[in-house]
């Protein structure tokens, strides 16, 4: 008895340890004979969707998405096997699906949680990238608990960044900010890869890169089993929808890698990477309606070993930020900025110093219009995950960078989120991003920035809001409010011949009047006439409008520091140089009550100097205005005064007197109203007028 009994004992000991071990394991069902006895042939597929799965899957993890369908074919069969399921999450995590890995991973956890040393960091990522922070954090912490003792250092390290990006993304996503995020739509985005958008100052144009069939040679990548890049562009039309893209073709697009990078606030000229010489930087500028075949910028930018990946135009075009890998920066990828020399060459290169760079990767920079503020996506400073977006605010009496700040959630994401750029208001911001509802792996989205005050409306009563703005067709003073972003005034319009109406490719020079330098030099289109320029905040402006055969235009702006984000067209005609053509002197200034020329009239002063220097038979006569303030004769005296002082500059300058004349007309020749300030100031004029050739 004793002896059946402790013989019973032992197996009722053994069966519990078999149920034990089979509660644990049990699950998870191998692909063999033994578990599928019945069906010979399901199993044999299964095992052949697995091996030309696992032929995928072995090349590394840019056909890790190619193994998806053949593994997910043979988990149909078999859902209870942890290597598979765990497959199949790894390969979701590198696909356009990468939230489908979590509940494969979880599976494979639950069926052997020690099925591969790194699950617990695959999970961490899936549950990181769903932003269920606590759950990312303890897989992480598990991983480095059970690698401590051999497992990947680089895994190792990326799973302490990934453990401080998920505080960082819990922090960040308690306080979002206050945003519309809307996808730019199927006329833009595709079910492949969209990203790197770019767009003008006024949001009329946008250039994005894509991995489309229609590529310029359709062919795929080896190295990287997607379709090469190619250019698109699409236009903003009367509805605010944007039109279809459409690849830009030759000679911009080549059988190459061509991605865009960066583009001038006019949308006049264009930074191309292109893949040649490991990446490469290019220019190509809009010639009427044709743009020109890339040239590839010069040794200061580009280099033979290295990869230069990303760039834009500062808003004057006098420098380039550019990104690079090249060995002597701080990081795997840093920021660079260089400034044209006196010849209009760009000059080496300086590094932004590492207050903008870290040890990480830095991509996707962008100067915003106002000049002072970069936008770039960065691996490093305070992120919530992948690449965040930072902006940082150059100050220009320290020389210094501010320490970049992450714009928020929901615009970053636990995901990588790159080229952000924005409109000139400051109101809208275009980048790429990944979400898991998009058209494809990468989507473009247009972000409207709300403000913390400005209460929530519905997108359409948003767009509407956004439209009433009636552009100003005069010089204007911005006025000056509280505002932190956006300080800037863009200037449009179109240039033709005060004539024929004829479009003219005309020179805009952008004066700083305090300074009488010229800051910047730009060119209308030579098919349409358009021009637009950007002026940042804190200067008087003087802006002249030259062509060969005309009389030139000035125009004056004066902003403020404070002064809000303003858009302002003016249409210019030019006249040509003929007896009978007058131009106001915009950028005339005076002493007040006085007829003492102040210093920022120096350079409009040049510029009438130069014409009759290059004009010799040119006979003027140059008058001064005021407005009806005052009494009559004391305004005539002022005005024949000023027009003296004008006249009396020229002469010194070495115009002959017998081809100068001057006269005040005082108040008697208004051209607006006297009754309120802006009237009285256009009144209060200078002008200059061809009496004989």
């Amino acid at each position: 008895m004793k002896t059946n009994f402790s013989r019973t004992i032992k197996m009722t000991f053994a069966l519990m340890l078999l149920m034990t071990a089979s509660t644990a394991f049990g699950q998870n069902i191998e692909f063999t004979k033994e578990f599928f006895k019945e069906d010979k042939d399901g199993l044999k597929k299964a095992k052949d969707n697995i091996e030309l799965g696992d032929s995928y899957y072995n090349q590394g993890t840019i056909f890790f998405k190619q193994a998806i369908d053949p593994y997910l074919a043979a988990n149909t069969f078999n859902p209870n096997n942890a290597l598979l399921n765990f497959k199949i999450g790894q390969c979701y995590l590198y696909s356009n699906f990468k939230l489908k890995a979590i509940p494969f991973l979880e599976k494979a956890k639950s069926l052997n949680p020690s099925v591969d040393p790194t699950l617990n960091f695959y999970l961490g990522r899936a549950y990181h990238l769903d932003m269920q922070w606590d759950k990312a954090i303890a897989e992480f912490s598990t991983y480095q608990k059970i690698g401590n003792s051999g497992g990947d250092p680089e895994l190792m390290a990326t799973a302490a960044k990934s453990i401080n990006e998920c505080y960082v993304g819990k922090e960040l996503s308690q306080k979002p900010i206050r945003v519309f995020i809307d996808n730019l739509g199927k006329e833009v985005n595709s079910q492949y890869t969209d990203y790197g958008p770019v767009i003008s100052a006024d949001e009329s144009v946008l250039l994005f890169t894509s991995r489309r069939p229609n590529t310029v040679g359709g062919r795929i990548d080896p190295g990287l089993n997607e379709y090469f890049e190619d250019i698109y562009i699409s236009y903003k039309q009367a509805d605010g929808k944007w039109s279809s893209a459409a690849n830009m073709g030759e000679p911009v697009n080549t059988e190459d890698h061509d991605a865009n990078s960066g583009l001038s606030a006019d949308g006049t000229k264009f930074l191309i990477y292109i893949g040649k010489n490991n990446g490469d930087l290019y220019e190509s500028e809009l010639l009427g309606d044709k743009w020109s075949k890339p040239e590839a910028m010069n040794k200061y930018i580009n280099t033979d070993k290295y990869h230069e990946s990303s760039a834009c135009y500062s808003p004057d075009g006098n420098s380039v930020y550019f990104v690079s890998d090249k060995p002597d920066g701080l990081g795997s990828r840093d920021i660079w900025i260089s400034h044209k020399d006196e010849k209009g060459k760009w000059g080496k290169a300086e590094n932004l110093g590492p207050t903008v760079n870290t040890k990480y990767g830095e991509e996707g920079v962008f100067i915003h219009p106002d000049g002072k503020t970069l936008y770039f996506s960065s691996q490093g400073h305070k992120g919530m995950g992948g690449y965040d977006i930072f902006k940082t605010i150059y100050n220009d009496s320290t020389k210094t960078w501010s320490t970049p700040e992450n714009i928020g959630y929901p615009v970053n994401t636990p995901d990588d989120d790159v080229f952000f750029v924005v409109s000139a208001s400051g109101r809208h911001g275009y980048y790429t991003s990944f979400n898991p509802n998009g058209f494809g792996e990468k989507d473009l989205y247009m972000v409207t920035f709300l403000g913390v005050e400005k209460p929530m409306v519905m997108n359409n009563e948003d767009n509407l809001i956004a439209s009433q703005a009636a552009p100003v067709k005069e010089t204007v003073v911005a006025p000056v409010v509280e505002i932190k972003e956006a300080q800037l005034t863009i200037l449009k319009g179109v240039i033709t011949d005060a004539l024929t109406n004829k479009p003219l490719d005309a020179t805009i020079e952008i004066i700083d009047n305090q300074m009488n330098q010229v800051i910047a030099t730009f060119t209308s289109n030579s098919t349409t006439g358009k021009y637009l320029v950007s002026l940042p905040a804190g200067k008087n402006y003087g802006i002249a409008v030259k062509k060969e055969g005309y009389l030139f235009h000035s125009e004056n702006f004066d902003i403020p520091a404070a002064s809000a984000f303003q858009e302002v067209t003016k249409d210019v005609e030019l006249k040509g140089i003929v007896v009978g053509s007058k131009i106001i002197l915009k950028n005339i200034f005076f002493d007040f009550d006085k007829a003492t020329l102040r210093p920022e009239s120096t350079n409009e002063l040049q510029r009438l100097t130069k014409l009759l220097t290059d004009v010799p038979t040119l006979k003027i006569e140059i008058s001064g205005h005021t407005d009806s303030k005052g009494a009559n004769d004391y305004n005539l005296k002022l005005s024949d005064n000023r027009a003296k002082a004008v006249v009396d500059y020229l002469i010194k300058a070495g115009i002959l007197a017998d081809r100068l004349t001057y006269k005040g007309y005082g108040e008697d020749q208004p051209i607006s109203t006297n009754d309120t300030d802006a009237g009285r100031q256009l009144n209060r004029r200078t002008e200059f007028k061809i009496i004989s050739m």
